[in-house]
């Protein structure tokens, strides 16, 4: 199985040429901008691009997905700069990837395929790694035909039952499914597990929040800066793959349960989408969304879109929404920041760096998560001082005063379920001051 299934371990810089197809009402200003992106991926993936090309056509060809001419053309421009793996901006078939494996005589990739091995090499858990490989696997069975097309059917005879017996392919085949069968037991226990873990967090009734947003948008390093967790943030992307959540408490002294995921991209592979689904359950069952953007990219508007699409891909798409425009210490963004106020109704402006614009961003998400909470009014005894600190750990005080030499008076915000601790000391109730 390992020789079927294995992360391409980078010992030298590859030299890598782009391939875009430029097919119905899409632009070739689209085309190149989805170059621009596959050859960032390439780069992540430790390639060195050399060069690309594009084609115009109706449809893709069925032998070799671009014209066979140009494919051609573009062989002899490969040998000619000692390209060592050619890479194609959308989904090839098992039989145009053999095909142009034998026009180019050099490895073929298409993006699937380049988004896989990335995401193989970030990989750090054994849910992380899991879910890489049971992608890996889809990806792979179908384009399992001709693999062992050098090899002849095994013949039948005496003794031997199955009559002529079977190919090396339908052997692969099953073991390939046989793993892929097990992956998906071995994710049901984690999936059982996180929940497990998500629940026993849930008893403390403190909301989730999830960052999502486009790869490279600068979702952990604002994780990073409201949480202090400390996880992976580079300048790559899909830096991070494995979610982690911590505890962020806001100024209105409520905890809330922020989770960061992995980043979306254009063209994620539907593989990717189905295996990571225990991961992105953390965006499905959450009860707010921040999605960041890359205010700063000259595709922002489309990153978001990619992004919304995805969420739609996972059901998530009716979730209550906190578009954080991230990167705002960069020169040039405040006629994006407008647009895109005037597009969406909950935004605010921050840079996860330097940490401006944090305030309204607090303030924002204590707004959308505040639960429903008792205003009333305490007298506590200052004998009774842990009680007083629990007040203070658990609920907004609005106003205390300390003067009565008997007791403390308090006007607080207290969770529903915990209002029976103060009961005893609670003079009256307004229910007009519930929120």
């Amino acid at each position: 199985m390992k020789s079927l299934v294995t992360t391409n371990t980078v010992k030298k810089t590859e030299r890598v040429f782009l391939v875009g197809v430029q097919i119905n009402e899409r632009s070739m200003i689209e085309v190149q901008e989805s170059l621009d992106e596959l050859a960032e991926l390439a780069k992540t993936a430790g390639g060195f691009v050399v060069d690309r090309g594009t084609q115009v056509l109706e449809r893709p060809v069925a032998a070799t997905f671009i014209g066979s001419g140009k494919a051609q053309q573009f062989a002899s421009l490969c040998k000619e700069k000692e390209i060592d793996t050619v890479i194609f901006d959308d989904e090839l078939s098992p039989a145009q990837s053999k095909n142009l494996e034998n026009v180019f005589q050099c490895k073929i990739l298409d993006r699937t395929s380049l988004i896989l091995d990335i995401f193989a090499q970030r990989a750090q858990t054994r849910e992380g790694k899991l879910q890489v490989e049971l992608a890996q696997l889809q990806h792979l069975l179908p384009r399992l035909t001709g693999y062992w097309s050098h090899l002849s059917r095994q013949k039948g005879g005496i003794g031997m039952r199955g009559g002529e017996g079977e190919t090396q392919l339908e052997a692969d085949r099953r073991k390939v499914q046989e793993r892929i069968d097990k992956i998906k037991r071995e994710l049901t226990l984690v999936q059982r597990q996180r929940s497990t873990r998500r629940e026993g967090r849930r008893r403390n009734l403190w909301p989730l929040a999830s960052i999502v947003g486009y790869t490279n948008a600068g979702k952990s390093t604002l994780f990073n800066a409201l949480t202090g967790a400390g996880i992976l943030a580079e300048d790559k992307l899909f830096a991070t793959l494995d979610p982690t959540t911590r505890r962020l408490r806001l100024p209105t002294n409520q905890n809330v349960l922020l989770s960061d995921t992995v980043g979306f991209i254009r063209k994620l592979p539907h593989q990717l989408v189905n295996s990571f689904k225990a991961t992105l359950e953390e965006v499905v069952r959450a009860d707010v969304l921040l999605h960041v953007v890359d205010i700063s990219h000259p595709l922002a508007e489309e990153h978001i879109q990619s992004v919304h699409q995805t969420l739609t891909e996972i059901g998530a798409q009716e979730k209550p929404t906190l578009m954080v425009l991230n990167k705002i210490d960069r020169e040039g963004c405040g006629l994006a920041v407008n647009r895109i106020r005037e597009q969406y109704p909950n935004v605010v402006a921050i840079s996860a760096k330097t940490q401006a614009g944090f305030k309204e961003l607090m303030a924002e998400i204590g707004a959308m998560l505040r639960p429903i909470r008792v205003a009333c009014e305490l007298a506590i005894p200052h004998t009774e001082s842990a009680l007083i600190a629990r007040l203070h750990s658990v609920a907004q005080v609005v106003s205390a005063n300390y003067d009565d030499p008997e007791s403390a008076k308090f006007f607080a915000r207290i969770p529903p379920h915990l209002e029976n601790e103060f009961k005893a000391y609670i003079l009256s109730e307004d229910d007009s001051q519930k929120e």
